[in-house]
């Protein structure tokens, strides 16, 4: 009879301990970004990387969270399909001067809000060198007519660039509140600050808006 009383209180204690794991590792904004409803050809398959640093906690640094991917299809209709399931999801626009691109970027850039969390939203041309009809085509060695003719690349080989160069890039940055600095410069108080004014910036936290490269 212990021993089916100790098998009962394990399995009865096991499965909570598992589900409050869970929720210590694993993060929920990207549980939400997992869960945004857009089209299966706006993220290709094997091509979205998460790059996150920080603490979920905002011990010492507020967590950065950054998730890259590729979409089949041009920056607009992809743009388009990625704010149509953030508003689906809860977030709102946020139109704050400084969400732009910096100076000789190129694509769509739109910032959101939803409770603690800031999200920007960066769709552009794919732009790897293969992509870049001057970086693909350069010579490798002096300019003389046989270089150029054999820095020039195939018709296969263009084809194939071609082909991985369609669709586009996207960019989703998310920041707590509380780190993001834009947030100074408005005077939006983020939820629970009450608009006091004296909120600590980490002055470490990652910039949400990317340099053009």
């Amino acid at each position: 009879m212990w021993t089916l009383i100790a098998l009962v209180v394990l399995v009865v204690g096991a499965l909570p301990f598992w589900f409050v794991l869970r929720a210590a590792t694993r993060d929920p904004v990207l549980t939400t970004l997992d869960a945004l409803n857009v089209p299966s050809w706006a993220v290709v398959s094997g091509k979205t990387q998460d790059n996150i640093s920080g603490s979920r906690w905002c011990l010492m640094e507020c967590r950065y969270r950054e998730r890259s991917m590729e979409s089949e299809r041009e920056p607009k209709e992809t743009a388009q399909a990625f704010q149509q399931a953030l508003t689906s999801a809860g977030w709102v626009r946020w139109d704050v001067p400084s969400c732009a691109l910096t100076s000789g970027g190129d694509g769509e850039y739109s910032c959101w809000r939803r409770d603690e969390f800031t999200l920007d939203l960066w769709v552009r041309p794919i732009t790897t060198p293969e992509c870049n009809p001057l970086l693909r085509n350069r010579p490798t060695v002096g300019p003389t007519e046989e270089s150029a003719v054999e820095a020039s690349p195939s018709p296969a080989e263009a084809g194939t660039a071609d082909d991985k160069c369609k669709g586009s890039a996207v960019t989703i940055k998310v920041l707590n509140t509380v780190a993001d600095e834009r947030l100074q410069h408005t005077g939006e108080p983020g939820p629970g600050e009450g608009g006091t004014g004296d909120e600590e910036i980490t002055p470490e936290s990652p910039a949400p808006t990317p340099s053009a490269s």
